[in-house]
């Protein structure tokens, strides 16, 4: 399946089957629920996004089903587009900003008439459909993308000030989380405690460091998974990892499934290189 869009029952509150493909769901109302083992909920008009084989589960839920597009990575290539809509990096794959992005109820209306055209045009026996469902969705991608935006900007997602422990730790992470992997390294070089340090960077990027460390090296691994045509045994050297063996498990452990299980439904994208 390339494309694909379903309604999901919230009122079962059992776990989402996870998928390969790129999710969007629509939450016209609250509702709570669990992400790769963070809780998160939105009290208004929402869109929730989802990378492939990102876990999903419900908590509650004021209304008893959602709309959900999908979409695989050959279908709909986000590396591809990202510059056009400014998604990558906003709205998927990142672990220091949260999945759902509240929206105003007349954008919210927009983006659910975007997808009843697209429910339209899927039925519709025409070579240009897809080109067609194609600009939908990047519509819907550009104007969710400038949602965020102004939220991040206007202070009203999670973020730190510069300077504060959660920004320092970010920074840290990003050019150590291939050696390092321990909470209480990162302690260390903030002069903090372990459980003061943990405490922190819980409030200030609502998961604590262990969790954000281990969320860092599972990107990395699905991104080098993806976006190049490594061998596992290079991925997993590459990452810091002397076996492969543990590394697939270490993967399969977060993720569900196994790194050429990823690789094999996910594909390699249109932008891999080669010898990157």
């Amino acid at each position: 399946m390339l494309f694909h869009i379903d309604t999901i029952d919230l009122q079962t509150h059992s776990p989402s089957a996870d998928s390969p493909c790129y999710q969007i769901i629509l939450l016209p109302a609250p509702a709570e629920f669990v992400v790769d083992f963070t809780g998160y909920k939105n009290t208004t008009t929402a869109l929730l996004f989802l990378s492939p084989y990102q876990h999903l589960s419900w908590k509650t839920a004021s209304i008893p089903s959602a709309t959900r597009v999908l979409f695989h990575g050959d279908f709909y290539c986000i590396e591809f587009h990202k510059k056009e809509v400014a998604c990558n990096g906003l709205l998927f794959n990142n672990i220091y900003l949260q999945p759902v992005v509240p929206v105003e109820q007349d954008v919210y209306r927009e983006i659910e008439q975007i997808v009843g055209k697209m429910r339209t045009e899927g039925t519709a026996d025409a070579a240009f459909s897809e080109s067609v469902i194609k600009a939908y969705l990047q519509l819907i991608l550009a104007l969710a993308s400038k949602a965020k935006k102004q939220l991040i900007d206007a202070g009203s997602l999670i973020h730190t000030a510069p300077g504060a422990e959660g920004a320092l730790f970010q920074q840290l992470l990003e050019k150590h989380f291939i050696m390092e992997r321990s909470a209480h390294l990162y302690a260390e070089r903030l002069n903090l405690s372990l459980s003061a340090f943990s405490k922190k960077i819980k409030h200030q990027l609502g998961k604590p460091p262990t969790a954000l460390i281990q969320e860092r090296v599972i990107l990395e691994s699905k991104k080098q998974l993806h976006l190049t045509y490594l061998s596992i045994k290079e991925i997993a050297a590459r990452l810091g990892f002397d076996d492969e063996h543990y590394f697939s498990r270490y993967f399969k452990k977060q993720v569900g499934i196994s790194p050429s299980s990823f690789r094999e439904q996910v594909g390699i994208s249109i932008v891999a290189q080669k010898n990157p």
